[in-house]
């Protein structure tokens, strides 16, 4: 039976991977040399760059889907609030352009607020990998793999 919780529960993952699934995958499958370029911001090396975008497009991919599925999803939601804090760090590095207070317009505030998105974004599903009980990171470390049930399918807690 669907229930008003799980509605919300599948349409707060949705909302939470739609960014990366489909979005982010589809734009690095159809747009894959505008990808490495952008890559190559970060890494000079075009086979670096390549690989870098494929490990991205595999992370928005499969982890989204056991995030949506519920199939090891406190896992997934762990590599992809990871995946938010290094493309932050990698690609949205605000401080470099040095135009951050300066200017409006200026590419480092712009930066600034992918940044701060991106680690929003991560908080987001550090909630669904740790959950909000005080034994949530304890439980996570000890079941890394198990999944939060998320939809109740098999009755129980959802922190299992």
């Amino acid at each position: 039976m669907i229930t008003l919780n799980v509605v919300i529960v599948l349409g707060t993952r949705i909302v939470l991977c739609a960014l990366f699934l489909p979005f982010s995958a589809l734009d690095k499958v159809l747009n894959f040399k505008g990808a490495v370029a952008q890559a190559r911001e970060v890494v000079p090396s075009r086979t670096i760059a390549m690989g870098f975008v494929l490990a991205g497009l595999s992370v928005e991919v499969f982890m989204s889907l056991g995030v949506v599925t519920g199939i090891a999803d406190r896992a997934c939601a762990g590599v992809l609030a990871g995946y938010c804090a290094v493309t932050a760090l990698g690609w949205k590095q605000f401080w470099k352009p040095g135009d951050l207070w300066t200017a409006s317009t200026g590419r480092g505030r712009t930066l600034f607020w992918d940044f701060l998105k991106n680690f929003a974004l991560g908080a987001g599903f550090l909630l669904i990998a740790f959950g909000t009980q005080v034994g949530g990171l304890q439980e996570f470390v000890h079941h890394p793999l198990a999944s939060s049930d998320p939809y109740h399918l098999h009755g129980g807690s959802a922190s299992r």
